[in-house]
């Protein structure tokens, strides 16, 4: 972890911006499940299929650990069987109107908090310890993907045996899934030089991905208090960057960040603006907006920018069986 990485703040928003939050039900099933951000809302359709209806209520494009839900989502809420958020202290705002809100006999699950226990969590320059709030970020790292899937898959069966045949079926196809995306990273990485595996992004979103496969993350521009970096913490990390010969430093291509720009430029480093943490690729119902059509998209991406060659990753399918009907707020 690079020293300057601990003090920088960043004018950059990661996991989005401001938003509307309202959206349509998807689905036809019979279980009515809310979801939050648009990787958790792509990893329960996966699971939930056509079973369920789903409706996401943070919008892509949203920086989720900032959102407050309208009043109004309220309503919303208060039609779920299940809430399903990430937790980790991620969407508190949200979390809490959900725990007010939500009919007798209906459950918010936190697949997060589920799928990790508290000796793993990561605290780092964006996350520190003394604020209580670990890094959230589980699904950038295929293995906790997986956990959610299953916690998902649980939690429906549970509650619909009838359908439970369904869930274990697309549970498995996703965990199918997952593990060729899993083999499919490690040989794109494998091509990266192993002193170029260094991560500079607008946002803190990959530490559990870095300690699964590797990497060191470098910094990240925005930590929690959202202010901006200072000339001198800049300077620092343009050191940092020139000393350790990162070779590319990745940008939102939701949030422009001239910092993480200016950076690059006097740095030598090339400046990649089109990662995004939880924002999908693509349109909803498209294969590539879900949560592999992400991991795909960024993983790849950062390969071919590090010098790696992406075509083991590019050549994923990742088109799982029928299409998903749930409704993603834009």
């Amino acid at each position: 972890m690079g020293v300057a990485a601990a003090v920088l703040a960043a004018s950059a928003t990661g996991c989005g911006s401001s938003g509307a939050e309202e959206g349509g039900t998807g689905g036809s099933g019979g279980l009515r499940v809310v979801t939050t951000v648009a990787p958790i809302t792509s990893i329960v359709a996966a699971v939930g299929g056509d079973k369920v209806d789903i409706t996401g209520i943070v919008p892509e494009g949203t920086n989720s650990h900032t959102f407050e839900p309208k009043p109004s989502a309220a309503e919303l809420l208060a039609t779920a069987d299940v809430v399903f958020v990430n937790g980790l202290r991620l969407e508190e705002p949200t979390v809490e109107l959900a725990r007010s809100s939500i009919k007798d006999g209906a459950e918010v699950v936190e697949l997060g908090t589920e799928s990790i226990p508290e000796d793993r969590y990561i605290y780092d320059f964006s996350f520190p310890k003394k604020d209580g709030k670990p890094n959230p970020h589980l699904w950038t790292d295929p293995k906790y993907a997986v956990s959610y899937a299953r916690v998902v898959r649980d939690t429906l069966v549970r509650r619909d045996r009838a359908n439970a045949a369904a869930y274990d079926a697309n549970y498995e196809a996703f965990s199918d899934l997952v593990g060729r995306l899993d083999t499919a990273m490690r040989r794109a990485f494998a091509t990266i030089p192993e002193g170029d595996r260094k991560l500079l992004t607008y946002h803190d979103a990959y530490a559990y991905f870095a300690e699964e496969y590797g990497w060191d993350v470098v910094g990240a521009i925005q930590v929690s208090d959202f202010e901006d970096p200072t000339p001198r913490e800049v300077a620092r990390l343009i050191d940092q960057v020139r000393s350790q010969g990162v070779p590319a430093i990745f940008g939102s291509e939701v949030f422009p960040s001239p910092v993480l720009e200016q950076i690059g430029r006097e740095a030598g480093a090339a400046y990649v603006d089109v990662l995004r943490d939880d924002d999908l690729p693509g349109r909803p119902g498209a294969p590539e907006h879900s949560w592999a059509g992400l991991m795909r998209f960024d993983y790849a991406t950062i390969t071919s920018a590090l010098g790696g060659d992406a075509s083991a990753l590019e050549a994923v399918d990742i088109a799982l069986g029928a299409g998903d009907t749930a409704a993603y707020p834009q």
